[in-house]
Formats: structure tokens, sequence, C-alpha cells
């Protein structure tokens, strides 16, 4: 497997497509800004079981609300208009309704089979919404077809009574991304974006799934991962410190790496920092609006939110920047107005060592 990845990643053969070049030359030039939370936007319109259920699941003997990615096949209008909602705010990057849509997560609604439809039909949803208002906006446009982390963890036993259990494998996981990245190429989009990583033995599926399935389709799309550092403790939920999941990532060589949820951009400010100074590729971040409050809602307010992370904009952090939960077209609208004439990070050199990542990193000087 190790041999095969390395030749993998050579890009031996592979075709680099049109918008892999434009987004290389785009993100080489300026900021880019990605959409906030799809969630945050579905939660909003207060939909009900019969509205995800639509009539293809009217009889669905499994209660369906809250399987947001299902709105993409019962609901596209809908998923459509918050899809453009982000593009006119300014968002140069649009994520896919997919958060979920692989054939683990789906399980808990019975739904397995539908998950290569499902990228599909989520990755057209997000191009269209791309096609109808680009003519009103002068710069080129992306659509990231989004990768969770499952609902599982490959290197975490859910028993604490069985520490070496697991409930899924890694195979398992290469199987059930590998699916649902063939689906999205072929829905069209132009990123493959791993993201909210809590696990890296996950995102390492994910990655290996994602390089496999270039092989196997002779092309090769740009890798943008995020991880998700899950309280104050600076760490991943399988433990791991910002630099030790850099270097367990940095084999795939992404276009960027970079965090998002968990944290609000106050507390997540000295974990971009640390990742800006360490890695060579792009950085990205897209905090949360805030911490949630007591009733579970983001009180930071666009203005508040942009502040901050136009701070990070001047001292020359990051590259790519959006919102994740609680986040809203009215909060990436004030961030792109933020940081629309800032120079994005440059990308420094990095001392060639050798770089080793367990839960905290190692490097021989």
């Amino acid at each position: 497997r190790a041999a095969f990845l390395q030749k993998l990643r050579k890009g031996i053969g592979f075709m680099i497509t049109a918008q892999h070049k434009a987004l290389s030359e785009a993100i080489a030039k300026r900021i880019l800004v990605t959409d906030g939370a799809m969630g945050t936007m579905i939660q909003r319109l207060g939909l009900g079981e019969t509205d995800y259920r639509g009539e293809r699941f009217a009889d669905w003997p499994q209660d369906l609300k809250g399987n947001n990615d299902l709105l993409s096949i019962t609901q596209p209008h809908l998923i459509q208009e918050i899809h453009e909602s982000y593009l006119l705010a300014g968002a140069d990057i649009i994520g896919t309704n997919t958060f979920n849509a692989q054939s683990i997560s789906m399980a808990d609604y019975g739904m397995e089979e539908l998950t290569y439809e499902l990228n599909i039909e989520s990755a057209k949803i997000a191009r269209a919404a791309i096609e109808k208002v680009g003519n009103q906006i002068d710069r080129p446009l992306f659509v990231a077809g989004a990768v969770g982390p499952t609902n599982r963890t490959a290197s975490l036993s859910p028993d604490v009574n069985n520490p070496g259990y697991r409930n899924v494998s890694f195979d398992d996981l290469v199987e059930a991304y590998g699916e649902q990245v063939r689906g999205l190429i072929a829905g069209g989009v132009d990123i493959v974006l791993i993201e909210t990583i809590f696990d890296t033995l996950n995102a390492k599926a994910a990655g290996f799934a994602a390089l496999t399935v270039f092989h196997e389709l002779n092309t090769e799309l740009p890798i943008i991962i995020s991880g998700t550092i899950t309280d104050r403790s600076g760490r991943t939920l399988s433990g791991q410190t910002v630099e030790a999941f850099w270097y367990s990532m940095r084999h795939l060589r992404p276009l960027a790496i970079g965090l998002n949820c968990a944290l609000g951009a106050d507390l997540m400010r000295p974990h971009i920092s640390e990742l800006s100074s360490l890695t060579d590729c792009y950085v990205s971040a897209y905090p949360n609006a805030g911490l949630p409050n007591e009733m579970g809602e983001y009180d930071e307010t666009p203005e508040q939110m942009s502040e901050q992370i136009l701070e990070w904009a001047n001292s020359g952090l990051v590259n790519i920047v959006g919102g994740c939960c609680g986040s809203t077209p009215d909060h990436i609208k004030f961030i792109a107005e933020g940081v629309r004439d800032l120079l994005p990070r440059q990308l420094p050199d990095i001392d060639t060592n050798m770089r080793l990542s367990g839960l905290d990193a190692f490097v021989q000087a």
C-alpha cells in the first residue's frame, strides 16, 4: 500500500484539469473565500419530516429528518439557493452538501445504496449554482466536494471497557470514501475537501481513497485537508497536536491544510499561526461564529467574526478563509470584503529534516 501510494502521488499519467490550473493561479494571487455553514442555513428553513422525505421517500421505514444530505435529492432547489447566497456574498469556493454522504454515516438511515447518487446530485447542484450566478461575478468560482469524518473513528474504541475494539476498519473507510469521491468527481467538483478531521487515521483513509480514484480515472484534483482542534488542549480528538497532524498528512501533498469547526476565531488563532509557520503548502481556516451559547446558538456577529479573520490576513497567516458552524452569507460577505485587497500568505522555505508524528511531533535536525 505504501509503495502504491508513493506511485500515485507522483502523478504519473494524471491529467490536470483546467479548473485545477485556474485554482492554482487564483490562490497564488489573493486570499480565497469559502462559503459558510450549510447546516446552519438548512436549520433556518425549519424543515419537517415531510420535507426531508419528499415524494420519493414518503414511505421510507425510518425517520429522515436531520439527514441534510438527502435534501440534495428531495429539495434540490433549497440547497442550490443556499449555494447561490454564498456565492453572491463573496465566496470563491462552495462546498457540496455531502458532509455525511458516505455509506458509513448513511447507514443510520438505511440509505447506504444512495451514497453515490447523493454525491453526484450534490455536486451537480453546486455546479448549477455557479452557472446561474456566475455571470454576476467577475472571478473564477470552484466547487469543493465535502468529505466529512464519518460518525466512527478508526483510532479510538467506542467501548471504554475494551480499548482495543474498533467499530470501523481502515479498509472500510477507504471503500466508503472511494465511492463518495467517485460520485463527487462524476458530478463535477473541482476540489476534494477532507474536512472536520477529528481522527487522522480516518483522514488518511480518505486521502488514500481519493488518490486511488484519481489513478482509476486518470485525473487529479487538488486536495484540501482541514482538521479540528476539539478544545483548548490544542489537540485533535485522537490526541494529535497541530504539528503532528501536519506531519501525518503532508505525504498527500495537499493544495492547502488548515482547521475548521469546534473553535471560534479567537481560540483558533494560535493554532493557525503555528500551522502557518510549519507548512510549505497553503493554509485554510474557517472557524465557527464563536462558541455556542447555552441554547446551542452562535452569537458572534458578521462584524466580530470578520474583524478577527481580517487580523489573520493582515498578519500573513492564511490563504483561504471562511466560516463553519453558525456562519451565514452575512458573515461571508463581511469576511470577503475585509480580505479582498490583502495579499495572501507567502509559502515559506522549510528546512529539509526528518519529521515524524505520533501524538506529538519529532523533528530530527
